[in-house]
């Protein structure tokens, strides 16, 4: 993994990625007060435009320079992904039993337990 020193953004740069935000906010703003206003229109074309919506106002925040970081982040996430030793299915029913066998025997526990604190408890109220 490289670790890469952060850089700063100039002060043009911080500009433009403050007006790219608002853009973004705009962006979801009015997907937001587009779908309560068109109410009356059919819910397809509502979700299709408010999905249009969202892609763009994605769009435009993956340009900035948070955007980019957090693509960096998911690049190195998906990598580590494909390290990941995932379990064999008989290994995974094996868990899946054990599993429910320690919930029943904790269940039969407590079951028993609420008998005797039960049972205790009335004993002494009378």
């Amino acid at each position: 993994m490289n670790v890469n020193a952060e850089q700063p953004v100039s002060g043009a740069g911080k500009g433009l990625d403050v007006l790219k935000w608002l853009v973004v906010v705009a962006l979801l703003a009015g997907a937001v007060v587009g779908n309560a206003y068109y109410a009356e229109q059919p819910l397809l074309y509502r979700a299709i435009a408010g999905v249009v919506l969202v892609a763009m106002a994605a769009a435009v925040a993956m340009t900035t320079a948070k955007g980019r970081e957090f693509n960096g982040f998911r690049r190195e996430a998906m990598i580590e992904l494909r390290k990941v030793v995932w379990p064999t299915r008989p290994e995974t029913m094996q868990t899946t039993f054990i599993v429910f066998v320690v919930v029943a025997i904790m269940a039969v526990i407590l079951w028993l337990l609420d008998l005797l604190l039960g049972w205790a408890v009335s004993s002494i109220i009378g």
